[in-house]
Order: C-alpha cells, then sequence, then structure tokens
C-alpha cells in the first residue's frame, strides 16, 4: 500500500472524533490541576488555606498560556484552576477542541513543573457559549465560587489548627450557613471581611494598552510607540460589578 493511502486510510481513526467549536461561539478553557491536594499540602506543604508562593505559581502559569499562541483576552485563576476567555474570533487549529485541550494542559502542566521543580499535571476541557450573557454568567460563577471556597478554606483550617481532625473539621461545617461559618471566623478573631481580595474573589489577568516613548536614532526625535502587556488584577470585584467587568472584555 502506498504511504499516501496508508496515511489517508489512518487519519480517520485519529480525526473521526474532532469536534470543532462552531464560528462565534465563545470558547472558555477551564484548566484544573490534577491531584494538586497531594501536591501542595503533602509532598510541598504549601501553607493553608492560602500561599502566597502557589498563588504566584498560578498567576505565572496563567500569564504564559496567555503568550502561547491563542487570541486569550482574559485569564482568571482561584486555588487550583484557571479560565482563559478566548476572542470570539480566535480560528486557531480550525477550532478544534482536541488541539485546545490537549496543547492548554501540556502548556501548563510543563510551565507550573519549571516553576515548581517538580512534577505538576493539569487537565482542560473547553466550555463552548452561545452568548455574551453566557460568557458572564460563567465567569461570575467561578468568582463566587472563590468567595465559597475561600470561606471554606478558612473556617476548615482553623479548626483543624485547632486541634480537630480532618473528618471532625468536615463534619462540623457541613450543615453550617454562611452567616454561622462568618461568626465561627470571628469567634476565633478573623474578620473574613479583612483577608485579601485575591483570596476570596480570585485573580484576573488581561491585557493594557500603555505608550512607550524612545528616540529615533537617525532623526533623534522622542517618538511614542503603542504596546501593550499583562495586568495582574488582584483586587477584583464582586457580583454585579463583576459582571460589568466581565461585560467590557466582550
Amino acid at each position: 500500500m502506498k504511504f499516501d493511502d496508508l496515511d489517508k486510510r489512518m487519519r480517520i481513526y485519529e480525526t473521526n472524533c474532532d469536534i470543532c467549536v462552531l464560528p462565534k461561539i465563545y470558547m472558555v478553557a477551564r484548566i484544573d490541576g490534577r491531584n494538586f491536594t497531594r501536591l501542595t499540602k503533602q509532598t510541598h506543604n504549601f501553607e493553608a488555606p492560602f500561599d502566597i508562593r502557589f498563588r504566584d505559581y498560578m498567576i505565572e502559569t496563567v500569564k504564559y498560556l496567555m503568550n502561547v499562541g491563542f487570541n486569550v483576552i482574559y485569564g482568571y485563576t482561584e486555588s487550583d484552576e484557571i479560565s482563559l476567555l478566548f476572542n470570539q474570533n480566535e480560528t486557531a487549529f480550525s477550532r478544534k477542541t482536541r488541539k485546545y485541550n490537549s496543547i492548554l494542559a501540556g502548556e501548563a502542566s510543563a510551565k507550573f513543573s519549571l516553576l515548581l521543580n517538580d512534577l505538576a499535571a493539569f487537565d482542560c476541557r473547553i466550555s463552548q457559549l452561545p452568548t455574551k450573557e453566557d460568557v458572564v454568567d460563567y465567569f461570575r460563577w467561578r468568582n463566587e465560587d472563590a468567595f465559597r471556597n475561600a470561606l471554606n478554606a478558612h473556617c476548615y483550617w482553623t479548626l483543624r489548627k485547632d486541634g480537630f481532625t480532618a473528618k471532625k473539621a468536615t463534619q462540623s461545617l457541613e450543615t453550617v450557613s454562611v452567616a454561622e461559618k462568618n461568626e465561627l471566623l470571628f469567634n476565633y478573631g478573623i474578620n473574613f471581611n479583612d483577608l485579601p481580595s485575591w483570596q476570596k474573589r480570585g485573580v484576573g489577568v488581561y491585557w493594557k494598552d500603555y505608550q512607550k516613548r524612545g528616540i529615533n536614532p537617525i532623526t533623534k526625535e522622542i517618538k511614542l510607540t503603542e504596546r501593550r502587556k499583562l495586568y495582574v488584577d488582584m483586587d477584583l470585584e464582586m457580583k454585579d460589578a463583576y459582571s460589568d467587568f466581565i461585560r467590557e472584555f466582550l
């Protein structure tokens, strides 16, 4: 059998399940750490419930992913997850989801592993969102999830540090309301409202334009040129204000 015929026949098995996102559908990639509880709490013993070093590794991974060849207009990270919003007109790899999933998971794993100086792995999935409001709701969902996770984490680790076992601390919080969790922390001298915003709301990464001043080597004239760089926002809004913030990217 000629190579061309063999190549054509075998590629059917490789591509028969390809899913391509339709034009004008918004794409958001969610990239999650695999077995990160073990990695961060047992292998490397990061500070609980939040560790600045781990936060910075996640931010650097987001910035890296926004520069690997895709047109990403907004990145967001909370805990061990990353969400990336692509430009609506992104056409890389004919919008094949398997390419986005494999490339982004691989790139995130490689970057974070280098930062950690140890092996770390991420998975990836693509959400296909038909409307702008679906995109707003997606990021609103992750923003509110960050708040919920932060409150639970602070309560859990406060109890653990007070001598509670893992099982007992978990059971103690199972039917506790948000108000009661805030009260629990307050009784330990912690005002949840005063905790850093990045813990409660996550971190946003997006492009900002700026002017760079230069000198023409021939005419010696001062010249301003437009550039853009990534801005890390650790003081994101919440609720409706955050929804309005996301709409600005759309």
